[in-house]
C-alpha cells in the first residue's frame, strides 16, 4: 500500500484510478487491499472537499428543484404554501416559509 496525502491533481488522479482498480476487483473485506480501498477513499474525499467543494444551494431553488422532480404542478405547489399570493410572496423571498409549510413540502 502506498496511501500519501493527496497534494496535487495527479495524486488525485493515480489514487481514483487505483480505488476503482481495486474496487473492480472485488477484494475481500478481511485484506489488506480493503483496508487500502477505504483509506483511498478518505483520502480522496478530502482533496475533493478542499479543492473541489460544493456551495449550499439556495433555499428557494432547492424547493423548485424538488418540486419540479415530484412532478407537482404549480397550482398543487400553490395550494400546499396556501394560495398564488403566498406562493408569490415566498418565492420572492418577502416571506419566510412557516414550520407547517416546511412540513408539508
Amino acid at each position: 500500500m502506498n496511501a500519501k496525502i493527496l497534494k496535487s491533481e495527479t495524486d488525485y488522479n493515480e489514487a481514483c484510478e487505483r480505488l476503482y482498480g481495486l474496487m473492480n476487483a472485488s477484494v475481500a473485506e478481511d485484506s489488506p487491499e480493503y483496508g487500502e480501498m477505504e483509506i483511498l477513499g478518505l483520502l480522496i474525499d478530502d482533496y475533493e472537499s478542499k479543492n473541489f467543494p460544493i456551495p449550499m444551494p439556495d433555499p428557494i431553488e432547492a424547493i423548485l428543484f424538488k418540486i419540479k422532480q415530484m412532478g407537482i404542478s404549480d397550482k398543487e405547489f400553490a395550494e400546499l404554501l396556501g394560495g398564488r399570493q403566498r406562493k408569490s410572496e415566498i418565492l420572492n423571498r418577502k416571506r419566510r416559509l412557516s414550520l407547517s409549510q416546511i412540513r408539508k413540502l
